[in-house]
């Protein structure tokens, strides 16, 4: 028995860019001073460096406090993709906001203004860190399974119900009567989740792609609400059947995810056993290439055959980043396996994602 294939071949790209890199021994690695990883200029670097490559996004993880002795801080996710929002203009820009320890009116309102700032190329990781200190930031337990997953279900309903709190025509700036909008088209959402009620609306107007484009995880449960599912499986067989399982449940897209050690100045395996001997990384979930750039190609391709994109992971951004977009994008593009999203693009129209209609409006047609 095999996983269902795709009819269309291309991918799109996405690259997790935050702090030196994915494995835990990056910032040994990195060939620069560790405080810079605090700065601006780094930042700006990596995610000019992704966009003129070619990547259709990037991601900037976060937890709600540091993961480890190797990551002293850094400054929240959300924070930092509206800084680049302004330095880019066609890349999207997607940071981890955590539905279990961030207030879901002030979550929506934080990824619709990114949204405006960046011209319609806002995305949002759902993050849902569950463990005790991330808890305790906000003076809360640990939530049981059921409870976790009715939490995103909530919050990621109730970001969606505020970016339709205003519709598209609210905004009117009628300088003859001094009105800027139009009150009738501003609604109250009156969510009532689990643990929180919402009566909105949002104090932005609506985003500029309607709907902000939501990612999740394929563990959170999530399939039926996100617009595109992050399937984390070590094998290639095991995510062709993920990402069946997440087509069925209605995801419109499903993205693999792909740790990366690549060739460089010497062979990827001789790197990976350098950083690991500074400090060990387990391999996990998510499928993991250690090899050369065209090896990988050669494993994007077949990817393309069951999911519309991949999300990687450099081992250390410093040394695989130039590689991915010096070798493996071009190869990709030249191979017709992926196209690069256009200036003035919104993320949705890079995706091949429908923009939605409001909510209130359709339901206002409709009764009239």
């Amino acid at each position: 028995m095999t996983a269902p294939h795709r009819d269309d071949p291309r991918l799109h790209l996405a690259v997790e860019v935050d702090g030196d890199g994915a494995h835990p021994a990056a910032w040994r690695h990195s060939g620069r001073p560790p405080a810079e990883v605090f700065g601006p200029r780094l930042l700006r670097e990596r995610v000019a460096a992704a966009e003129e490559a070619g990547f259709t996004l990037v991601t900037l993880a976060d937890t709600p406090v540091p993961p480890g002795p190797e990551t002293a801080g850094r400054l929240e996710a959300g924070t930092r993709a509206a800084y680049v929002s302004v330095l880019t203009d066609r890349i999207g820009l997607a940071p981890t906001l955590h539905a279990t320890v961030t207030e879901p009116f002030h979550l929506a309102t934080q990824l619709a203004s990114l949204d405006h700032a960046s011209n319609g190329r806002a995305a949002w990781i759902v993050g849902a860190a569950n463990d005790a200190d991330a808890h305790a930031t906000i003076g809360r337990e640990p939530l049981t399974a059921e409870a976790l997953r009715r939490e995103v279900a909530d919050v990621i309903d109730t970001a969606r119900a505020l970016w339709d709190s205003w519709e598209d025509d609210a905004v009117i700036k009628d300088l003859a009567t001094g009105r800027f909008l139009d009150w009738h088209k501003v609604h109250h959402i009156d969510f009532e989740g689990a643990a929180f009620t919402v009566k909105g609306p949002l104090i932005t107007p609506r985003p500029p792609q309607g709907q902000v484009v939501v990612l999740a995880p394929d563990h959170l449960d999530a399939d039926d609400r996100a617009d595109v599912v992050l399937v984390a499986r070590p094998g290639l067989t095991d995510i062709g059947f993920r990402s069946a399982a997440a087509r069925q449940a209605g995801a419109p897209l499903v993205f693999a995810e792909v740790e990366v050690v690549l060739d460089a100045d010497r062979p990827a395996a001789e790197r990976l056993a350098e950083l690991d001997a500074a400090t060990a990384w387990a391999p996990g979930d998510r499928l993991r290439h250690v090899g050369s750039a065209a090896d990988l190609a050669e494993l994007l391709a077949e990817l393309a055959r069951t999911v519309d994109g991949v999300r990687l992971y450099p081992a250390v951004l410093a040394v695989d980043l130039p590689v991915l977009a010096g070798q493996v994008l071009p190869a990709l593009a030249e191979a017709g396996l992926h196209r690069p999203p256009r200036p003035g693009d919104t993320l949705r129209s890079a995706l091949g994602l429908p923009r939605p209609a409001n909510r209130f409006a359709a339901a206002a047609t409709a009764t009239s």
